[in-house]
């Protein structure tokens, strides 16, 4: 199996286990094309590979937090 796949999976369950299940988790570096719908069926909330404008990146990871901590008050307002 592939390394970040392993790690995917080990990360995932940690956090669950923890009860840090609604951690957003990142992954970049060189991870084949071919495994990207892997990680994200697993969780992963976004893919960055070599080449990455991190000032973008960056923004979508931002966009990312606030998208799930205003879907968090949401949840919070109904309860």
């Amino acid at each position: 199996m592939i390394a970040h796949i392993q790690l995917a999976e080990a990360d995932f369950g940690a956090l669950r286990a923890g009860g840090g299940g609604n951690i957003l988790v990142v992954c970049g570096g060189v991870i084949p094309p071919q495994d990207y719908a892997f990680l994200q069926e697993a969780g992963v909330a976004a893919i960055y590979g070599p080449g990455t404008n991190i000032p973008v990146a960056a923004s979508e990871v931002l966009h990312l937090i606030a998208k799930k901590r205003m879907a968090g008050f949401k949840r919070a307002k109904l309860a």
